[in-house]
Order: structure tokens, then sequence, then C-alpha cells
């Protein structure tokens, strides 16, 4: 890969300090040097580099989905994303992952696979470069109990094997099931810990025991694995404290025990609510049988008004929130993940600063590659970087457009470069599609 200079930039790097005017060169797949202009002598050329005059365009970290779902269709129902035939379904989720790279996302956690190995066989192929993606982290099926969110199968079809979740019933069954996936290459363990009130479980209620939580946890953490747990109830926002489980999903209706086990545990755990799934529940679903009235009776405006409340919450403590809200269901299509950045600014009062900070610097630890990797325009860093026609900080919604994403960098290497022109000189040229 060639070397890159990014010059007369206008850098956001992810310090949360207020973005500079500089120069960013990239060697490798590195950051290797950070110039802030006006600060003394130009800083030393290197030969071999390819130019890209940023003409004060925004150059920011590549971002982060903390909970993603190649595997969801953009369908109504559980049963709709299931049934794709598997041949159909790993094209789709490839396309997908495209999908995320184009918008800017060049780091995503997944949350959970619609069948057993789609997560893994995507994160495989697009390592090994057959297809192209974003860094990925594969996930299980959600792991679920008989009845609840994800047990799909009818009385007359019982084959769990058809299920949209793995199910399972007692410690024992709960060890087999992490100990398949753990054989399949799985980088998380997703355990429906809270109902889901769309299924007909209410989200306030927890189904699975103590015993069987605790081995989860054990047996993921004996193979080198983390478990990420869809939790909406308070009990289940506490399960995943007291037992370890890092990465919490919703955590929707946390009581004052709660907030204080988050904040007390705050380096532990990574927090997604999934506001966009609420909030097109509750607003954008009416075309699908889902009118106001009907999230209103299933208790997904008051959810919504619990989850601002217990997100405000957690905000003040300093608690880490990333985006990350279910895309890939009909009323919340992949592709407009950015909108969860629009949410956080509009209903936690979040400012745009760090609205944009949970897409990089707060959600790069996720990816478990170690301190000084990813979500930071710094030396030293692997270079994941977006080059942006427009300012964020301005108007958060600019990165829902993909026009005005005029370049994404991942590992070194352009995904989609900057228009170049001819000439001694390499540049970028600005441009408007």
């Amino acid at each position: 890969m060639a070397d890159v200079l990014f010059t007369n930039a206008r850098i956001f790097d992810g310090s949360g300090d207020t973005p500079f005017r500089g120069e960013v060169l990239v060697q490798g797949n590195r950051i290797t040097r950070v110039t802030r202009s006006g600060m003394g002598a130009r800083a030393p050329q290197v030969g071999g580099v390819t130019m890209v005059d940023a003409a004060g365009a925004f150059l920011m970290p590549g971002m982060v989905e903390a909970h993603t779902h190649f595997s969801w269709n953009d369908q109504p129902s559980l049963d709709s994303i299931q049934r794709m035939p598997p041949e159909e379904h790993i094209l789709w989720c490839a396309q997908v992952a495209k999908t995320y790279l184009d918008m800017g996302w060049t780091s995503c956690v997944g949350a959970a696979a619609a069948k057993p190995r789609l997560d893994v066989v995507i994160r495989n192929a697009i390592n090994d470069g057959t297809i192209i993606g974003p860094r990925y982290l594969a996930a299980s099926q959600e792991i679920t109990v008989p009845g609840g969110l994800g047990d799909t199968t009818q009385p007359h079809l019982p084959q769990p094997e058809f299920a949209f979740g793995a199910v399972v019933s007692g410690a024992e069954e709960m060890r087999r099931c992490v100990r398949m996936f753990a054989k399949y290459g799985v980088d998380t363990l997703k355990i429906n810990l809270s109902g889901e009130s769309i299924t007909g479980f209410s989200s306030e209620n927890s189904q699975f025991t103590e015993t069987e939580v605790a081995t989860c946890v054990e047996e993921a953490k004996s193979w080198g694995k983390r478990v990420a747990a869809h939790a909406r109830s308070t009990k289940s926002i506490k399960q995943c404290v007291n037992l370890g489980i890092e990465v919490i999903y919703h955590a929707s209706f946390a009581d004052e025990e709660a907030l204080d086990l988050l904040e007390e545990n705050k380096k532990r755990h990574f927090i997604a609510p999934g506001l966009a799934w609420l909030i097109n529940t509750c607003h954008h679903a009416s075309e699908y049988g889902i009118t106001p009235q009907v999230a209103r009776g299933m208790g997904y405006f008051r959810e919504l008004e619990c989850a601002i409340e217990s997100m405000k919450a957690l905000r003040r403590r300093d608690v880490r929130i990333l985006p990350g809200g279910d895309y890939g269901f009909a009323w919340t299509p992949h592709g407009t993940n950015a909108k969860d950045l629009e949410y956080f600014v509009k209903y936690l009062g979040m400012s745009t600063t760090e609205a944009l900070l949970s897409a990089t610097a707060w959600g790069g630890p996720m990816m478990r590659m170690g301190k000084n990797q990813l979500g930071q325009i710094q030396e030293g860093f692997l270079a994941d970087i977006l080059l942006v026609d427009g300012d964020p900080l301005e108007d958060i919604a600019v990165l829902q457009d993909k026009r005005r994403i005029l370049a994404v960098m991942k590992d070194g290497a352009f995904h989609r470069a900057p228009p170049l022109r001819s000439g001694a000189r390499t540049e970028m040229t600005r441009w408007a599609a």
C-alpha cells in the first residue's frame, strides 16, 4: 500500500480537543505523524508519498458500530429474517458489510447472527480479502430459553436448529451451546437475558436462572470469548454487572442500584442502548402494522422514556454510551446507522463532540485490539480514517449522507479514495455528487 499524506485538513483527532488544521501521514497501516499547521517550520516531506490536499475538509477517525447485525435482512420479523436460505443469506451479509464500510463504519461488533456460522464466515472472508467490509467481531446466534426472545420454534415443528436463536434449558445445555459456538469460532456469545415486547415476552422480564447465566460466562471465558447481553430489564442489567458480562445492549430499565453498579464498573462495560429501534418502533413502523397506538400498547413508548432517562443518568456518571441501534429491521434499515449520533444529540443531550467520540475513541477499545489502536488520529494508531465534506460538529447529520463522506481508509488503504488529479504533486479535488 502507498504511503499517504493528508494536508490542509481540519482534524478531529478523537482526543476530545477542538479540531485543528494540520497534516496526517500514513505509512503502511499506521498513522506515523500528526502535524498542526502554524506550529513552526513545515514538517519534512517523505519521498514516494501520495499527497491528498483535503482543502479544509473534516478528517476524523473511522467509526465503530457497537451493535451490528449483518444478517438482519431489513425484514419486519425474526421469522422472516431467519427464513432466508443460507446461500442468499451469506450474499446478503457480504453486501451489507460493504455498505457499512461505505458509510464510514470501519469497525463493527457483531451482536448476533441469524444462523450459527454467518458472522464467522463473513469475518473470515473480510480478513482474507474475499469480500469487502469493516473490521469485524463475529457473534453467535442469540442464546435464549424455550419461549424466550429468539425462540421461533412451533409446536408442530419444534426443531431447535431452525429457530432464530439457540434455545437452551439448564446449565448443561448452556455449556454445550457455548462450546458449540466456540468451536465454530465466534468472538462473542450473545445471550438474551431479558424479553422483547414485540415477541410477546415483556422487555421488563428476565428468563434465565442465575446458574444458567453464570455457566454461560464461565464457559465463554474458559474459551477466551466475550459475552454480550440483550438486557432491557432491571434484573438483567444487574446480572451483567454482577456476573461479568462486558457488553450490555439496551439497559433501558436501569434503577438507581443498577446505575450505581454501572458507574462503579464503568471501565469494564460497554453500553449500546439501541435507541433507533425504540424510536422507530414507536414512530415509524405503521407500514408494518405497528402503529403508535400499537407500540404504546406493547410498552415501547414507556420503554423509550425510561431508556432516555437511563442513558442521561449514565452520561452524567461518565459511563460509555455507544452507537448501534439494532439496524437491519424493516424500520431500521442498514446504512442509516449514523442516525444514532443524531439521536444521542437530540434525545440524550450529548454535544456533537460527545456523539463523535462515542463513535470513535469510546468504541475503539471494544474491538479488543489492545490500547492505542483504534478510534483516534494519533501517532502509532491504525490508519482507519474518514474525510468528510462538511462539519459533523455543526451538523451531525452529514454523516448520514454517503455523498458527504469523501474518503474511507481502513488499515492504511483506501476503500474509497478521494478524486485525484495527476501531476508531480498528487492532490485531492473537492467534489460534490
